[in-house]
């Protein structure tokens, strides 16, 4: 859309043209997602808790000249030259009109998604099934929010002659503007849950505001078994077209039954006239309600045969949802993204790359693109231009066309071309890979499993899974209860609870949080030297690391007069001069810091010796019982020593400077102790040790392992190291990869402990060892091979902390570094 020709479309209140030619391509929200700045149109939303306005300047440095303002003092011609803006009351609400005038050009049929849990798999199962006859524009991800929606629907281009789109709610009033976006002929509701029903006063409402999605809809498609999707859409919908099916009614149009065995279900559905049969490897619940939606919307909608049906649903395979980041070979970093390739999908790919631990290079090994209806061609430009953009410097293609094409990428210095998997996995050259990051995006089809087993690094097998998505939610969390100007300080001490320290830096830089915290020093160096720019705050400096704070501008904690003499003569012996320094204040913790009674002196020996250029960063102190509400009294008392304290060193020294008191469980408890900064730590990582919001956070880490062996033990018999459990019936006993030096407590042995297995509890049998230990599987189905979960959603961090009597702190930073840690992204 030409921008002269948007302006005549949308709502403005003013605006600031350059130049009105330009042709609006690309819509962004996301400052990092910069790939076609010079056709592309930024959205400055004030939202709750950022501020798109302040990344105008850092987006006009990446060539950006295109933007929606909601802050007219940013019409500033002088300062941002050949540059045009529209300055809009909401820019969310335009990009939804935007979004909106673009879906009217089109008049292809649209399938809209909704309800609890299982949209993005309907929405991912049905594009595959009907990709070889239809040109199927789909939401990418889970793109289903108030921005998600108009972003997937801008992507609608002529060639397309049928779309997906999956929308999600999380309170009253959003389902309306939604479908003027979608504007579906046909819906499928698939089951209603939990989810977001804290955003309406009973899942009546909840199931009532999704179904305004298709009020203008033709048919839709739902199961009947669920009385209170049933009921509602007979009172919201009376005039939709209704295609139900059900397990229970034999008398439905569609009456389903499953016949499960361990490896496959036969999906037998029954109508007036007709038995169909069909068979799929999947055999749990809900993707079998998955399945029979697919299976309803194609035999209703589509003339496929039974046959041709059969064939597919025995080809579909579980869809991993997410991007995962894993340590590869030769100190390199794995990014996984191997279940598909289409070009939206390769976009947020790209994006998840740019945004990880940089390393000497950027490797992109990719295969043909089978989910376009681009002529080849054209594609192969576009994907040029993309891996151009995105600052790609090796690039492998597998596959016939991608082949064909590579002479669209001749400007690169590195580039291999394969028709296959098996001819790139012969070649060998991954074994030359070094220090760098790799994506591995590819269609299905081309195995690209095989890839990542060969490149990621060899452990054994136990992970921790950390969830990169629920540590972003975790964060917006604690952002929602400061004010706008409050600033954030992150914790990665103790490899950031044990999560990672690298990894989850970065996330936190990509979040633009203001500052970070170590323990030590070369905790601090590690981050340097992988990229971390962000300020860090030392929290234990001593004389020999000095030079190390020097060369990496680490900003040491001082808390008592010998370290602050130490580090100041370090200073003034190598002339350094601008430094930054952080001052802990004892107010009632009685471990480090400056009592009260040493801050007067403190403040005029600080006054008189430290170097112009140089300054007190902040000043900050720690509460000792901020978690227990019966200590009340005591951290009031803590606060009012700091507020006199602080204002004593403001006073002598004559600036401001950052003051911060609050820990996770204060800044819930203590909001008018927020000041200028928080510490957020534990937090982040999913526990809130006051257990007042505990269910407003995600757990952020799965720790599981594998059965390695089943055995039966006899009656009498004993089992593990110092025979110290007797068996007092004959019991099936479980072998699992995991022991003490993985961080699984030995005081866990002998029964105290547990795990859960294909969504069971087993008990912990005999004593921990090193590198291994037993579970009772009496009552568990279960083979050689099995999943284990030691804690995750199944098994808390506080359920096992309480059975070993401690604090959850202890169990995540326990977890050894020998254990892979996975980085995944929804």
């Amino acid at each position: 859309m030409l921008l002269s020709t948007l302006i005549t479309q949308i709502t403005f209140e003013d605006y600031q043209f350059e130049n009105q030619n330009i042709e609006i391509e690309y819509l962004l929200t996301d400052s990092r997602q910069v790939f076609f700045p010079q056709n592309s149109l930024f959205f400055a939303i004030d939202g709750q808790r950022n501020d798109g306005h302040l990344f105008i300047e850092e987006l006009y440095q990446k060539g950006i000249r295109n933007f929606i303002i909601e802050k007219k003092e940013f019409l500033q011609p002088k300062k941002y030259q050949n540059s045009n803006f529209i300055y809009v009351k909401n820019a969310v609400q335009t990009l939804q009109e935007m979004a909106t005038i673009h879906r009217n050009k089109f008049q292809i049929p649209i399938l809209s998604i909704t309800g609890s849990n299982g949209k993005t798999i309907v929405k991912e199962w049905l594009s595959e099934l009907l990709d070889d006859d239809f040109s199927v524009i789909k939401s990418p991800k889970s793109y289903n929010s108030q921005i998600g929606v108009p972003l997937s629907v801008w992507n609608i281009k002529s060639y397309h002659d049928f779309g997906i789109f999956e929308a999600g709610i999380s309170k009253p009033n959003e389902m309306q503007n939604l479908a003027k976006i979608i504007q579906p002929t046909i819906g499928i509701f698939t089951n209603i849950g939990s989810a977001h029903d804290e955003g309406f006063e009973n899942r009546t409402q909840k199931i009532e505001e999704k179904l305004q999605l298709f009020k203008n809809a033709k048919q839709i498609i739902y199961c009947e078994d669920e009385i209170e999707i049933k009921n509602s859409i007979e009172k919201i919908l009376p005039n939709i077209q209704k295609i139900t099916w059900t397990t229970k009614n034999i008398n439905n149009d569609f009456y389903i039954e499953y016949k499960t065995s361990k490896q496959k279900t036969t999906i037998y559905i029954h109508t007036k006239n007709e038995k169909y049969k069909f068979i799929t490897n999947f055999i749990d619940k809900a993707s079998l309600e998955n399945i029979s939606h697919c299976l309803i919307f194609l035999l209703t909608q589509t003339n496929f045969s039974v046959q041709k049906i059969n064939k597919s649903i025995q080809n579909l395979q579980a869809i991993s949802m997410r991007l995962s980041l894993k340590k590869g070979i030769n100190d390199c970093y794995l990014i996984d993204d191997s279940y598909n390739n289409d070009v939206a999908g390769l976009h947020l790919a790209l994006d998840f790359l740019q945004n990880q631990p940089q390393k000497k290079q950027n490797i992109l090994i990719v295969s043909d693109i089978l989910e376009s209806n681009l002529k080849n061609e054209n594609l192969y430009i576009s994907l040029a231009l993309l891996v151009k953009n995105a600052k790609i410097d090796v690039l492998i293609g597998i596959g016939k066309n991608i082949s064909l094409a590579k002479k669209h990428f001749e400007w690169m210095d590195t580039t291999y071309f394969f028709d296959n998997t098996n001819d790139f996995l012969v070649s060998n050259i991954y074994q030359n890979f070094k220090e760098s990051l790799i994506l591995v995006k590819g269609a299905r089809t081309f195995q690209f499993e095989k890839i990542i087993q060969q490149l990621q690094q060899k452990t054994h097998r136990t992970v921790l899974e950390v969830n990169l998505e629920a540590l972003v939610h975790n964060l917006n969390f604690y952002k929602s209860l400061l004010q706008k100007n409050t600033k954030i300080m992150v914790m990665v001490k103790a490899f950031a609870y044990g999560a990672g320290r690298i990894e989850v830096a970065h996330l936190l830089q990509n979040q633009r949080i203001d500052y970070l915290a170590v323990a030590y020093a070369d905790e601090g160096v590690d981050l340097r030297n992988n990229g971390i720019k962000l300020p860090i705050m030392v929290m234990s400096p001593s004389v020999d690391t000095f030079e190390q704070l020097f060369k990496y501008q680490l900003e040491p904690e001082i808390y008592s007069f010998k370290i602050l003499k130490e580090f100041l003569a370090f200073a003034e012996n190598k002339n350094w001069k601008d430094f930054k320094i952080h001052i802990k204040l004892d107010t009632g913790m009685n471990r480090l810091g400056f009592l009260e009674e040493e801050v007067s002196f403190l403040a005029d020996y600080l006054a008189q010796n430290l170097p112009f250029a140089a300054s007190v960063a902040s000043v900050f102190s720690h509460l000792a019982a901020s978690d227990d509400s019966k200590h009340n009294e005591f951290s009031y008392q803590q606060i009012d020593i700091f507020k006199k304290s602080t204002a004593i060193l403001e006073d002598i020294l004559g600036y401001s400077f950052l003051k911060h008191l609050c820990n996770s469980p204060a800044i819930v408890r203590f909001s008018e102790a927020h000041f200028d900064m928080v510490r957020l730590g534990i937090g982040l990582y999913g526990i809130e040790t006051n257990a007042i919001f505990q269910d407003k956070l995600l757990p952020i880490a799965t720790l599981k392992t594998t059965i390695s062996q089943i055995k039966h033990v006899k009656k009498g018999q004993s089992v593990g190291y110092s025979r110290s459990e007797i068996m007092e019936k004959d019991t099936k006993i479980g072998v699992i990869n995991i022991g003490y030096a993985d961080g699984f407590n030995r005081l866990l042995s002998n029964g105290v402990g547990k795990v859960s297995i294909n969504g069971k509890i087993a008990k912990i049998v005999g004593r921990i060892c090193m590198d291994m230990s037993m579970i009772d599987l009496s009552e568990i189905d279960a083979e050689e091979g099995d999943e284990v979960i030691i804690f995750g959603n199944e098994i808390s961090i506080q359920d096992l902390a309480n059975d070993l009597k401690t604090i959850p702190y202890e169990i995540l930073t326990s977890v050894g570094e020998r254990v892979k840690r996975i980085f995944f992204k929804e």
